[in-house]
């Protein structure tokens, strides 16, 4: 790794840069506004937001009109901003999140530029907009990719500022303290935490070349407390010890000691997220076995480059891991670094093997075909209980996954193996594009279905309960404050006020509380729904409208 960076071509990382674009606007732009907000996390901040901006209350988040102590503002005033100027919409909603994972595409392949080579930074920028991990949490309005990208920015600036010999070093140390105060901003202590851990480790190891400007420093200090804390201070005056036992105690300290939130998860847990999260990709991490075996056996050292990325991806790996609270996505941030080995491991078998035939890159490469051609399979399989989406965006998906695995097959067949790292980011390109249209429908999904007949059956001011579905994102699409009810003893007891209610029901669950307790209901309306986050393995081996639908009711106790 040379100190002092590469020099660049600035026509080739212009090109590499424009590739990078277009393939990101396929994997994180393309389609943004499909499908409707789930019923997940993302309706609380897509909401939030949308009240912010109707209630002109820029101070304090709220969600269905009560205050929202979790989760810190930045995020919320990306979303307000874009719906004051864009109006309110999925699209806008998503934005940010979409726009994080091209920033990390980017930075990434910045990354790969400085301390390796330009096909190496390109690689690992491809990488990074293929992933699934990244794709999957992209399109959806939540702050974890932005708090990625901002971890990710800080760690490479830092480093670029403090290790790398730069001459305008202040620079990118008030780079760094900008993006630290942005991921202090978005989601708490916790972008800092995990900042630490990939920064100190590095300093530590590569000590002998440290050089941390005075002024640098007060520069990105001043501008991470600039940024980070007045927002926290405001709060803390404005809502007092409410506020702060809310977010610190509880959102931080007691989501990563205990079960609060979350049920305990084993202590390999994000072993198969990290698999699953950096698909197609995966098998192409038998590219590392050759180098590591090497190492072990010392016939080779280990390069304070390699050591560098690996102490950034083990170290917050293992502090998420100690935590109670586990949660796929948490594990955003070690995505860039793992990236990057595998593009240096990649684009090694490919300097020296890349003119013949590789089985370590082309049987990986064969693997992912079938791979694919197995999902493609399935995904047809269970068209019919995607009824929201029409035939021929079905057909199309399937089309896509199916040409997918064509392209990545054809570069485990080819005569020379340079052609495979090519093939899997357009066979990633091809396989995101497909999930992403052939799930989404063209049209209303039915939380808006569900929203409308509440719009034509619901009096002013009349109360709307939920139960187990739409119990997050309905109050989106309707504006109006709901009620959640956590059990059926709660809905009995909805059902039996004496006012007119409304209530969002499962067919099956209304049956199976109403009808022991004599509950008089009125059915108004129904959708069917298909719940795509509890698809198990069994529902696209053996897809039954019957057992695999749900039939949304909306009823009424008068």
């Amino acid at each position: 790794m040379d100190p002092s960076g590469p020099i660049y071509n600035r026509r080739v990382v212009r090109r590499a840069t424009v590739l990078l674009l277009l393939l990101c606007s396929v994997t994180f732009l393309a389609g943004l506004g499909r499908p409707a907000i789930g019923d997940s996390d993302e309706a609380f901040y897509a909401e939030a937001a949308r009240e912010m901006r109707e209630r002109g209350d820029w101070l304090t988040p709220y969600y269905n009109y009560e205050t929202r102590f979790q989760k810190p503002v930045l995020y919320y005033w990306l979303i307000g901003g874009t719906y004051a100027v864009a109006g309110v919409g999925e699209a806008q909603a998503r934005l940010w999140a979409a726009l994080s994972g091209l920033g990390l595409a980017l930075v990434t392949a910045a990354a790969g530029r400085r301390w390796r080579d330009e096909p190496t930074g390109l690689l690992a920028g491809a990488i990074v907009a293929t992933t699934f991990g990244y794709f999957s949490i992209g399109r959806l309005s939540l702050p974890d990719l932005p708090l990625a990208f901002l971890v990710t920015l800080t760690v490479y600036a830092t480093l670029v500022g403090t290790l790398d010999d730069h001459p305008r070093a202040t620079r990118w140390l008030a780079l760094a303290g900008a993006a630290a105060g942005g991921a202090f901003l978005t989601k708490g202590p916790i972008g800092l935490v995990v900042a630490a851990l990939a920064i100190l480790p590095a300093w530590w190891l590569e000590r002998q070349r440290l050089r941390v400007p005075l002024g640098g420093a007060i520069v990105a200090v001043a501008l991470a407390a600039a940024i980070g804390l007045p927002w926290y201070v405001a709060m803390s005056f404005a809502h007092g010890r409410a506020y702060v036992d809310s977010f610190f105690l509880g959102d931080n300290f007691e989501r990563f000691a205990t079960s609060r939130f979350n049920d305990p998860r084993p202590f390999w847990f994000y072993v198969p997220i990290v698999v699953g999260g950096m698909l197609p990709w995966t098998p192409l991490g038998a590219a590392a076995v050759p180098p590591l075996r090497a190492l072990i056996e010392r016939r080779e050292k280990v390069s304070a480059l390699t050591l560098r990325l690996a102490v950034w991806a083990l170290l917050p790996l293992l502090l998420f891991t100690a935590s109670i609270g586990k949660q796929p996505r948490y594990i955003l941030p070690i995505l860039p670094p793992l990236a990057l080995l595998l593009a240096i491991a990649i684009r090694r078998r490919v300097v020296v093997n890349g003119d013949r035939r590789d089985p370590v890159l082309q049987i990986p490469a064969a693997v992912i075909a079938v791979l694919l051609a197995t999902q493609a399979a399935l995904f047809y399989r269970a068209r019919p209980l995607i009824v929201m989406v029409p035939t021929m965006f079905l057909v199309a998906a399937v089309a896509a996954i199916g040409l997918a695995a064509l392209v990545a097959l054809g570069s485990a067949l080819a005569k020379r193996s340079h052609f495979v790292p090519g093939a899997i980011a357009i066979a990633g390109a091809l396989l995101l594009g497909g999930l992403q249209y052939g799930l989404s429908p063209a049209g209303r999904d039915p939380v808006q279905d569900m929203a409308a007949l509440v719009g034509q059956y619901r009096t002013k001011s009349q109360t709307i309960g939920t139960y187990r579905v739409f119990v997050r994102n309905l109050v989106f699409y309707t504006g109006v404050t709901q009620t959640d009810l956590p059990s059926e003893q709660h809905v009995a007891e909805f059902l039996r006020l004496p006012t007119p209610v409304l209530c969002v029901i499962g067919a099956d669950e209304l049956e199976r509380i109403a009808g022991p307790l004599g509950l008089k209901t009125r059915v108004l309306g129904e959708v069917l729904y298909f719940n795509a986050s509890a698809v198990k393995l069994r529902t696209l081996l053996d897809p039954d409208q019957e057992r695999d639908l749900e039939r949304v009711l909306l009823v009424t106790n008068q």
